[in-house]
């Protein structure tokens, strides 16, 4: 007998300024707080079914069957639901995302956040959007931001308690765009959850996390005002600095490829040219283009022709998660 279900769409998220190390690996405690936006026009819509009948959780990830860590992963998160609601009831989990999984675009954001809000909901429970984001953190910390709309401060806190994402402005607030230039849509070798756990290895994390404020209050403070210029110097900044801590921890990441080292030093050139655009990069190789939507074509146009771009997916700033 089906206990219940519920359905939820939300959307990865790209970050201006980075979520690299914990303080709490258990509870995701981020050294730092971040700053993203919520991208619109990517979405992962996630149905979970609490069901008596089911021997186990079935999790079943764009059409496959899955098993190992990836299971073990959203059952260890049903679990933290299943034991605030005080039952035990097995789950059929049905995710579909119209991105690449696993290739640096935040897919484990989405999926958590979307996660998150369908399990509670089907459980029989309301939660408020800050208690919502602190449950989605435990099983992504990105997928904290994913929960409100727009443009998100994760403020990263001391405790369980206070360590959230709340919205610093609506999707409306700038017509911002990412030109996400793809240069592999594999699954990558090493994963965030273990680039967090190696960040403290690097003699660089120290220094990028004591100048961490500094940068999100410049970054706040150009999205308030709508200063691309500002936005531009910082998340090209604060990109840079978590790529230099993945590229000197123990054993070093190195998630950039050669095409990747390409696109950025073309998008520099184009903004010095006059085209309001900066990049940005997640773990991973492909590359985040930050314009304003006025320069939208031009950059989509610009990053198609630039050879090893499989695909440029484009978005705006997206809304929160949602019940469907």
């Amino acid at each position: 007998m089906i206990f219940s279900t519920a359905t939820a769409v939300s959307h990865p998220n790209i970050a201006f300024i980075k979520y690299w190390g914990n303080t709490d690996d258990a509870l995701r405690l981020p050294q730092n707080g971040s700053i993203s936006m919520n991208l619109a026009e990517l979405t992962t819509r996630t149905m979970v079914t609490f069901d008596s009948s089911l021997p186990r959780d079935i999790f079943d990830l764009n059409g496959v069957r899955q098993s190992g860590p990836s299971l073990e992963r959203v059952s260890q998160h049903l679990n933290l639901i299943r034991g605030i609601r005080g039952f035990s009831v097995p789950a059929h989990i049905l995710s579909e995302s119209n991105f690449p999984v696993g290739a640096g675009l935040a897919s484990s954001a989405a999926a958590f956040a979307a996660l998150t809000v369908a399990a509670v909901r089907a459980a029989g429970m309301e939660m408020s959007e800050k208690d919502l984001s602190r449950l989605a953190r435990r099983g992504s910390g990105s997928a904290a931001r994913s929960i409100p709309p727009g443009y998100v401060e994760w403020l990263p806190g001391s405790s369980d308690i206070d360590s959230y994402a709340v919205s610093i402005a609506p999707p409306e607030h700038w017509s911002l765009t990412d030109c996400i230039a793809i240069v592999e849509d594999a699954h990558k070798k090493t994963g965030s959850s273990e680039g967090h756990l190696l960040a403290r290895t690097s003699p660089l994390q120290g220094a990028r996390v004591a100048d961490a404020e500094r940068r999100i209050d410049l970054c706040r403070n150009a999205i308030q005002k709508k200063d691309f210029d500002q936005l531009s110097q910082i998340i090209e900044l604060d990109s840079n600095l978590l790529h230099a801590v993945a590229l000197t921890s123990n054993p070093p990441i190195t998630y950039w490829l050669p095409q990747t080292l390409v696109l950025m030093q073309a998008v520099k050139d184009w903004r010095r040219a006059g085209i309001p655009c900066a990049f940005t990069i997640d773990a991973g190789p492909n590359v985040h283009v930050i314009c304003e939507s006025s320069a939208t074509s031009t950059v989509k146009e610009r990053l198609g022709a630039i050879p090893g771009v499989s695909e440029v997916l484009t978005s705006g700033a997206g809304g929160a998660t949602v019940l469907v």
